[in-house]
Parts: structure tokens; sequence; C-alpha cells
């Protein structure tokens, strides 16, 4: 259960940071996240539409035991945020000056 908990909190902040780099004026370079984002009524809309489909398949993940794989997603998540919150804090006029 710990692995879902985790996916879960990584996904929340993938969407927070996604939507720090919008509001930067940043564009997604993820082309299934962009056509999520394009598809639904609202970007965000369409980027949490994507995350919840994500987390369905977590569980599919967790109910055939692929604990493994859940494993690796969620370091691979925790790096992309940290990339993004690196990224953004580069982004920022402390460094830009």
């Amino acid at each position: 259960m710990k692995l879902l908990v985790e996916f879960s909190y990584l996904q929340m902040l993938d969407v927070l940071t996604t939507v720090a780099f919008l509001m930067q004026g940043v564009a997604e370079a993820n082309p299934i996240v962009n056509w999520a984002m394009d598809a639904g009524p609202s970007p965000v809309i369409g980027l949490v539409v994507l995350k919840f489909a994500a987390f369905g398949l977590a569980l599919v993940c967790f109910a055939q035991s692929r604990h493994k794989l859940l494993q690796k997603v969620n370091v691979f998540f925790a790096a992309l945020v940290a990339w993004n919150l690196f990224a953004l804090i580069l982004a920022s006029p402390v460094f830009q000056g």
C-alpha cells in the first residue's frame, strides 16, 4: 500500500510543478501530457484526468504484484519532480539577475 501512497504523492507533486511551469510560460515537453492538456476543457483538467488514468495503471500494477515496476516508476517520478523544482529555481528571477 505504501507504494500507492508514494505514487499518488509524486503524481500530485508532478501536477503542481507542471502547473508552475505553465504559469511561467514554459511549454510541456511530454507529448502525451501535451495532448491531454489540449484535449481537456482546460489544461489543468486534462492533466488531472491523465494523472487519474496513471493511478489506475498503478492500481493494476499493485493488484498484479508488480511492486518492483511500481517502485521503479516512483523513482522515475521522484527524479522528475526534483528536476522540475531545480529547473523552476534556475528560471527564477533570483538566478536571472
